[in-house]
Parts: C-alpha cells; sequence; structure tokens
C-alpha cells in the first residue's frame, strides 16, 4: 500500500509537464515616430494620460448623465459583460478537470429465481447493496489538460479586455452622438432664423414689386430662396428626432433628452488631453489586450495538440461496503476496494492528431497577423486623432472670421438693397453666404469635438476603466 501511494505521489509531480511555445511578444509593425514627425512623449504625459477618467475629460454634467446611464442600461455592453461571465464559467469546468473527481454512490438490487433456475430446486430471493465513495483522476503528465485550461483562462481574458472596449466605444458613441444631436438642432435654429429672414426679404420685395421697382425676376429669387429654406427647415426637423433616436438607443432607455441637454457646443464641453504619447501607450488599449490574449490562448492550444500525442494515463479507484442484505451493509467485514488505473496510446490515428496540431499552429500564426493588425489600426487612430488635434483649431476660428464677414456683407448688401443701390442678387447672395458660414461653424466645431473624442478613444478610452474591471479580471481558480 505504502508503495502504492508512493508511485502516486511520483506521478503527481510529474503531472504539470508543459508543451506550449515559448511565447514572445511580436514586435511592433509601426514606426517609432507618428506621421506627423512628433516624437514619442516623455513618461509624464503617460501617466497623465493614463490618469485622465472620462468622467474629467467630458465637462458637461448633461453628457456625463447620458453615459451613465449608457454605461447601466445599454443592452451591447450588458451581452458582452455576460459573454465574460460565460466564459468565466467555461474556464472554472476546464481548470477542474486538473483535479481528482470524487463521487459518493449508493445502490442495490434485490431479484427472485425461480425454482426452475436454482440449483437447489426451491425458489430463491437475494439481494445486493452496495455505498461507495470513488476516485477518478486523468494524470496530466504532458500537460494537455493544463494547456486547455491556460486556454481557457486566456479566451476569458481576451473577452474582459473586448467588454472594456465595448465600454470604451460605447462612451464615445454616446458623446459623439451627442454632439451629433445638438450640431444638428443648432442647425436647425439657424434654418429656422434665416427662413425668417428670407420671408422678411421676400415681403420687402413684394413690396417692391407691387410699385413697380422689383422685377418679376427678383420677385421669383425671393420665393426660390424661402421654398429652399422651408426644404432645409423640414430635412433638419428629420435629422434632429433620427439623431434622438439614435441616442435613446445607445443609452438603453428612454430620457427627456431636450431637459437634460445644456447650451451650444464649445471645447468648454471637453477637458484638453496630453498630447505626449510614449509607444507603450498602445499597449494599454483594451482592443490591443483583447487580441494579445487571443494570441495567448491560440499558443496554449499548441501545447493542448502537442500532448494528444502522447500517452494518458486515468487512476480509478473505489471503497466502500457491500452486503447482500441491507442491514449488514455497513456492518464488519462488508468493506472492499477496488483500483483501476488505465492507459491510453494513440497508434494509428489517420493524421488527425497531426492536424489538430496544423490547426492549432495556423490559428496562432493567424491570432499574430490579427494581433499586428491591431497595432497598425490602433496606431493609424492615434495618428488621425493628432493631426485633428493639431489642425481642427486654427479651421474653427477661420469659420468664425468667416462667419463675422458674412455677417458685415449681409448688413452692408441689405442696406444697399433696401436704398436701391444693389439688386436683390446681391442681398440674396449674401444671405446664402451667411447660412453656409454658419453651417460650416456648427458642423466644423461638431468635428472638432467628434475628433478629441475619438483621440480620447484611441488612447484607450480613459484608462482608470481599465483599473476599474481589474479587480474581477482573473476568476479564482
Amino acid at each position: 500500500m505504502k508503495h502504492s501511494l508512493m508511485c502516486l505521489a511520483v506521478l503527481g509531480a510529474l503531472s504539470g509537464c508543459s508543451l506550449i511555445p515559448q511565447y514572445e511578444r511580436p514586435a511592433m509593425p509601426v514606426m517609432d515616430v507618428w506621421p506627423n514627425g512628433e516624437a514619442y512623449g516623455e513618461q509624464n504625459s503617460q501617466t497623465q494620460a493614463m490618469e485622465l477618467d472620462w468622467r474629467e475629460f467630458f465637462k458637461d454634467p448633461a453628457l456625463r448623465e447620458l453615459i451613465d446611464l449608457a454605461l447601466e442600461h445599454n443592452r451591447d455592453l450588458r451581452i458582452a459583460a455576460l459573454n465574460v461571465d460565460a466564459y468565466r464559467a467555461l474556464y472554472g469546468i476546464q481548470h477542474a478537470a486538473l483535479w481528482p473527481s470524487v463521487s459518493a454512490d449508493g445502490s442495490g438490487t434485490r431479484s427472485r429465481t425461480p425454482e426452475t433456475l436454482n440449483p437447489t430446486g426451491e425458489a430463491a430471493t437475494g439481494g445486493q447493496y452496495f455505498a461507495t465513495l470513488g476516485v477518478a483522476w486523468e494524470l496530466d503528465l504532458f500537460g494537455r489538460l493544463d494547456s486547455l485550461s491556460e486556454q481557457a483562462l486566456q479566451e476569458f481574458l481576451a473577452n474582459d479586455a473586448a467588454r472594456r472596449s465595448v465600454q470604451v466605444s460605447l462612451i464615445a458613441g454616446v458623446a459623439n452622438s451627442y454632439f451629433t444631436w445638438q450640431a444638428n438642432r443648432e442647425l436647425l435654429e439657424v434654418t429656422e432664423q434665416t427662413l425668417d429672414a428670407y420671408e422678411n426679404s421676400l415681403a420687402l420685395v413684394q413690396r417692391s414689386y407691387d410699385v413697380g421697382v422689383a422685377s418679376t425676376l427678383e420677385l421669383t429669387q425671393a420665393r426660390t430662396a424661402v421654398e429652399t429654406a422651408r426644404a432645409a427647415l423640414v430635412q433638419y426637423r428629420r435629422q434632429v428626432a433620427q439623431d434622438r433616436n439614435a441616442l435613446i438607443q445607445l443609452l438603453g432607455r428612454s430620457v427627456p433628452l431636450d431637459e437634460i441637454a445644456s447650451g451650444k457646443l464649445d471645447m468648454d464641453l471637453l477637458a484638453d488631453l496630453p498630447v505626449g504619447l510614449p509607444s507603450e501607450m498602445l499597449f494599454k488599449r483594451p482592443d490591443i489586450i483583447a487580441a494579445e490574449h487571443q494570441l495567448l490562448a491560440a499558443n496554449a492550444s499548441i501545447g493542448a495538440a502537442r500532448a494528444a500525442f502522447f500517452p494518458s494515463i486515468g487512476l480509478t479507484g473505489a471503497a466502500g461496503s457491500a452486503s447482500s442484505q441491507l442491514s449488514d451493509l455497513f456492518s464488519s467485514g462488508s468493506g472492499y476496494w477496488s483500483f483501476s488505473p488505465s492507459i491510453s496510446v494513440p497508434i494509428f490515428t489517420a493524421g488527425r492528431l497531426r492536424a489538430n496540431l496544423d490547426y492549432a499552429e495556423i490559428s496562432r500564426d493567424i491570432r499574430v497577423a490579427q494581433y499586428e493588425q491591431a497595432i497598425q489600426d490602433a496606431f493609424r487612430d492615434v495618428a488621425d486623432g493628432l493631426a485633428a488635434h493639431e489642425t481642427y483649431a486654427e479651421q474653427v476660428q477661420a469659420r468664425r472670421n468667416l462667419l463675422e464677414v458674412s455677417e458685415d456683407y449681409y448688413q452692408v448688401a441689405e442696406q444697399r438693397y433696401r436704398t436701391g443701390v444693389d439688386s436683390y442678387l446681391t442681398l440674396l447672395d449674401a444671405q446664402r453666404q451667411l447660412l453656409s458660414a454658419q453651417q460650416q461653424l456648427v458642423g466644423d466645431r461638431r468635428n472638432q469635438l467628434v475628433s478629441e473624442v475619438n483621440l480620447f478613444k484611441a488612447l484607450g478610452g480613459g484608462w482608470q476603466v481599465e483599473n476599474e474591471a481589474a479587480a474581477s479580471a482573473v476568476p479564482e481558480a
């Protein structure tokens, strides 16, 4: 008995040998500098970026309230969280295979043998009763089960990172939808004001036409401008309603948006972003983290495929009591035990094991390519965000200057038309230029805000989100 226990101890010590390939993180397939020539920033800039939570980045209380609602009620985020729970359970199932399974069983049978079948020539009634404690254990000598457990763990971590990526995308999506809705509301207001101006101009042209001063062409032009503005007004009403519907879908519940919404779009709604970015920043994005965990999972599957070529050893044992009478089941002398070791050696599988290993290695190569592509996508996101960060401020200021000039042009044109110096065509041109300048300014301010949000998302969307989820990242074994 002691010899058997020593053998079990040795076999247990040998368990856990791993055939998983040594993991080496692939080299970054991107440049060392951003396309605009700016080198990666210093470590202190990284620290500032990491400490910038989304609640600090979005300064508008109304927007923060909407994001909180989305994080609580959005269905996509809820599905992502449930997927994490599902993979946590799958990891628990796979990890449990590393340990012995113990079961307690009880059974009993009672039967009657007719006299024609009984050697004694008399009918007999008998029974058998068992109470057993059984143990079954597969010795993981070559790390197959451990590799499968590691694969399940990495898939769980990948889904947890994917959940954080969905959360980051949701935060950015709510902000961008909010800004788009606000911008179209401003455009609707601008169009209403423009329609009033066109109607006033039409009334002025109509009076001039009635006294024979204005021509039929001028009257037709004035009417055309009014109808064009009315069509644009209906268009913006539709866009505002559709923007509201899109935002409510992201929130996951109906809310009185018109009561929550704050003032006009302005860069004061967002905090300044630190633009000094170290190269390690890319590795902190949730999508990059998810891609690397998928790569690690594929790497672990190679270890399981390799271990399948080697023998598998199983140990099965049972101990308990057996008796022909239920009343004597636990009496002295009723004890019994059994021990059944087994070994399975693959000899001929028609190439199945080799094909499984080839598939695992090809899957690993695919994950490497996906990981490198994720880094390249992240690099471009940041590079595009930096380009927008550097240029939109100048563009918006230029639009403001154009709006001021257009307003002056409109006032002068209106005055000159009223005094008969210029034709209505000049006034109409001034009105159209003013409307265009107003629309372009609203659009550029919206695009500037969206570009800052996208840069914030490219930086990981507030790495504090990752810190909040870190406590639940790794399930207990």
